[in-house]
Formats: C-alpha cells, structure tokens, sequence
C-alpha cells in the first residue's frame, strides 16, 4: 500500500481526486478552525450536518457514517468518523480505524484522509498508516479460503503544502514501522510445526539478505561449545533442531556501542514436564513473540537507515515433554558459570533467556533490552493494555516509557525491589528458576538481572500484549512500534 501526502485543491475537499474521501472529525462543531487549509466547504458540511440532524450521526467520540454519491463531491464514498476533540492518539486512532473499516471492503482503490478541526501531525500520519495496514491485514499462509485482499492500493492525508514535508516523514516512518510490525505478525501467526526455530532462522537470513543485516545461526554444536546449558536443558526434548540466531544492523559509527535487543523464541511451549493445560495451549505458537519483535524492529530499522548500531540476539527452541526432557529439580549450569534448579519446566523463556543475555557481554552493549512473552502474571497485573517493563536505570526506563507513548505501543514500569530475590532461593543451586506465585513477573525478572550486571539493562514483558485471543486471535507486532520509536531516539 501507497501513503502519501495530498496537496489541498483550491476548490475545497468537494474537489479531491479519490475513489473515497474520509473525513475525520476534530472536535463538537463541524469546520471549527482546522488550520490546515483543508476546512469543510458547504457542499459536505451541509450533507454531514444533515445526517447529524437526522440523528444519523453525532459528533461523540467514535461515531462514523458512509455517505455514497454526495452531489457535487467527486469521490464517489464519503466516510465521517469522529475523534472528540483531537489530542489523544486513541481517539484519532479509533476514528481511523472506524472510517477505513466502512472502506476497505469496497471498490476503493485510493483513499484521501482529511482532518477536519485540528492540524494533523507527522503523529497522526504515522498512526494512519499503522491503522490502514491493521486493517487491511489478513492472515492466509495456511488459510486458502480466507477473504479475498482489499483492494485499497493507495492512502493519501491531505493537507496544505507547508505541512507535506512533516506529514511526509511521519508516514515514511509509519511504513517502516508497518512493515516491522507485519514481519512479526506474520511470524507469529504461523502455526507451531511452520514455524520452527529453522524457520526463524530462514527469516533472518532473508531479512539480511534484502535488508543490509549480517547473520550468523549458531546451531546445537556451537551452543554446546559455548556451554549454553541453560539454553540447551530447555531444547532437550524436541526433535526440532534448536537455532541461536545472531543479527547485526552496523549503521552507526565503527566502533561504536551496540544496543542489544534480546528475544524470547519459543516456537511452541507445552510447558514440557509441568505441562500446561489442554485449553488454548494452542496460543502458545505466540510464545516466540519476542523474537517476530526483534526481527520485526530490525526490518523497521534498516527500511529506516538509522545510523545506530543495533544487534538482535534470538535464542530460539521448542520447549516439549519426552524421555529426554529435563526434570523438576534437575539442576544445570548456565553460560555464566551460575547453577539453576528447575523447579518448574514452564518457566523455560528466563532459562533461554539468561544465556542469551551472557552471551550479549561480549558486544560491549551500550544498553541491552530483552523481550519475552513471560508471564502469565503479567497479563493479571496489567492485562493486555500495557507491557510490563522493568530496568534498575531510570534513563534507560524513561527512554522505552516515552518511546511507547510516541508509538502507540505503552508499557508500565515495574518494581525490581531486591526483597524480591528471596523467593529464588534454592538449597541445591545457585538459584531456582522459579519463587511463588505471588509477583511472579517480578521474581521472573529478578531472575533475569542476575545476568545482566555488566551493562545497562531492561526487560519487557510482553505475555498480554504480544498477541489476541478470541474471535480476533492473531499476533500483534508489539512491541515493534515502542523498539522502533526508542530505537529512533537513541540514532537521533
């Protein structure tokens, strides 16, 4: 799909060129001083205001209404959306996406945004393509009968000639963003036996082959030498072969500190020996999240050329049960020289984790983010709004807050209190792999900074905002657009 910016014509928006005109409403009145020489000429103030008289349409927040073959407009469909008073990105979001889904499954081909009331912003350009492209997706790798594609070839945000440039950079950075967070729906929405950790492995090569990436896959030979027991206590038991995947994007200075981005790629989690229960087991094809995110925000960040030096680490596996799979109480030894009891089998994302996280010392990283979709309770602390972030630097915590915020794509901090390190006592290890139930975000995290003391360090929990489940089941792209935004910054 095409986003670009539209020139204003000189005979109002009853004059735009396009198989469709959406109209998104700031604001309780119509034409209330939109700033942007896009304001509503009588022709459609009139048929909107008809429609709000006839009680079809009202200016609340989250209204939307189709009009076809309005007399004297040349778009042919006319779509209203309302978005209260502008200044939330939600809102304008809501409004997007209410406007583009009486759209998309027409005949329109091109379809020109106008913003009526406020000035749009490179913000709100980049949010439109994020919805445009949510709304136009469809999985079908492995769906021959899903709906056919819309045709929506073309989105245009119209606008005066001294706002272009702006409004410009915002949709090129929303497509970057876009196609990063497509790369990891996609990944993600493949079932478990498409995509393997070998396809994983696939994705970067063809991700550094068309993007200006280098790869290297370490496979269980060179985990082994390593001594990556962690890693390899949790691939133990499946047939498919374990891929440790390393990333670079070098487009910063030679030399230069890299920042790290570490993702949990579980490709299937039964929970091995502590086996999970039978209903919606089959979400867990979701649990390698983490790493969709990592190649995803790579992609965005190569379309976008940062001159930042960036390194993806992706530990990637099966986590399944089995003669030869490891055992509560089994006890192994990491790649930091630190002994683990496993208590629990389905804590297997920290075990994979933890050596990856080792293994990103030697980068000398400037800072090092890991993503992983690791807790349940994380979803019961903040539900599927925000992910969970947790970092022992305020800097660095500050960064990924903001950077959420820019991107639409929130995160709440959370507590790494010392107390904490308690509950991961083991009499038998340096320490156990698990604490009680209470604050198991917390104690999963706790676990994971003991290995991250040589740099500066955070981790996102992403187990409620990774994916969806229910009648719109499907992988998300987050945290793709809080990486990319922090990213950005950081090369900036």
């Amino acid at each position: 799909m095409d986003f670009k910016t539209l020139d204003a014509p000189k005979g109002g928006l009853c004059a735009v060129v396009a198989d469709a005109l959406l109209l998104v409403v700031a604001g309780d009145k119509l034409g209330a001083g939109t700033g942007n020489g896009t304001g509503l000429d009588p022709t459609l103030a009139t048929a909107v205001q008809a429609a709000i008289d006839a009680g079809d349409l009202t200016l609340e927040p989250g209204q939307s209404l189709y009009l076809h073959r309005v007399a004297g407009v040349k778009a042919p469909r006319v779509a209203v959306a309302t978005c209260g008073d502008g200044a939330r990105p939600a809102a304008w979001r809501k409004a997007l996406a209410a406007g583009l889904g009486l759209l998309k499954g027409g005949g329109a081909k091109h379809v020109a945004v106008a913003v009526i009331g406020a000035a749009p912003t490179d913000a709100h350009a980049e949010a439109l393509v994020a919805v445009a492209t949510e709304q136009t997706y469809v999985y079908r790798h492995t769906k021959p009968s899903a709906p056919p594609a819309s045709k929506l070839e073309r989105v245009s945000l119209v606008c005066d000639k001294a706002a272009a440039r702006a409004l410009d950079a915002g949709l090129a950075r929303g497509q970057a963003i876009a196609a990063g967070v497509a790369l990891a729906r996609e990944c993600a929405n493949r079932p478990g036996n498409h995509c393997t950790p070998t396809h994983l492995a696939a994705e970067a090569r063809s991700l550094a082959r068309h993007h200006g990436l280098k790869v290297e896959v370490l496979d269980r030979k060179d985990v082994e030498k390593l001594g990556m027991g962690a890693f390899l206590a949790v691939a133990q038991a499946s047939h498919q072969p374990l891929k440790f995947i390393v990333l670079r994007w070098m487009g910063g200075a030679k030399g230069a500190a890299p920042v790290v981005l570490v993702g949990k790629g579980i490709t299937f989690d039964t929970g091995g020996v502590s086996l999970k229960p039978a209903a919606e087991m089959d979400e867990m094809k979701f649990d390698m999240g983490g790493a969709a995110s990592v190649l995803g925000t790579l992609r965005a960040v190569a379309e976008l050329g940062l001159k930042l030096n960036v390194i993806g680490l992706i530990p990637a596996c099966e986590n399944m049960p089995g003669g030869a799979a490891v055992k509560p109480g089994d006890v192994v030894t990491s790649l930091s020289g630190q002994s683990i009891e496993i208590l629990n089998t389905d804590a297997e994302g920290r075990l994979i984790l933890c050596d990856a996280l080792t293994y990103a010392e030697r980068f000398k990283p400037a800072a090092v983010v890991d993503i992983a979709t690791l807790t349940g309770a994380c979803v019961i602390a903040l539900g599927h709004h925000r992910s969970g972030l947790f970092s022992p630097s305020d800097a660095l915590a500050g960064e990924l807050l903001t950077a959420g915020e820019r991107g639409a794509d929130p995160a709440w901090r959370m507590p790494l209190d010392e107390e904490y390190d308690e509950a991961l006592k083991s009499n038998f290890a340096d320490m156990g792999n698990v604490g009680g139930r209470a604050g198991g975000a917390i104690t999963a995290a706790k676990f994971l900074q003991r290995y991250t003391a040589r740099y500066d360090w955070a981790h996102l929990d992403i187990a409620g905002t990774a994916w969806k489940s229910g009648k719109d089941k499907g992988g998300t792209g987050r945290p793709v657009p809080l990486l990319t935004h922090f990213l950005i910054a950081r090369a900036g």
